[in-house]
């Protein structure tokens, strides 16, 4: 599984369970697509924009069945991210875990 991540505010989560896809956080509608990480980008993408949230949720989803609506655009110190060009539908997040400490540390390279 090539393997992409969404942090997403537990609230908002447990809204699009019930409709069966997540439009996504304020700042995704606001930019027209849904914002993901790869593992050597969440401490980055956590520090950046959610510091102060304190409840979170770590979404997982195989890229590889996202299709063409997945880019990967240059952003953050020119880095690729992963953009989501649609709602995330439900079934297509292949487990959900709490944000920890851990995660809010870099990766060693």
């Amino acid at each position: 599984m090539n393997a992409i991540y969404k942090i997403a505010r537990r609230k908002e989560w447990e809204a699009a369970k019930g409709g069966g896809f997540y439009a996504g956080s304020p700042d995704d509608l606001r930019d027209g697509f849904i914002h993901f990480s790869t593992a050597e980008q969440l401490a980055g993408t956590l520090a950046k924009h959610f510091a102060n949230d304190p409840d979170l949720l770590l979404l997982t989803v195989d890229a590889a069945g996202l299709g063409e609506a997945l880019r990967w655009e240059t952003s953050r110190r020119g880095e690729l991210f992963p953009h989501l060009y649609r709602p995330l539908l439900v079934g297509e997040v292949t487990a959900v875990r709490d944000i920890t400490d851990t995660d809010r540390k870099p990766t060693p390279k």
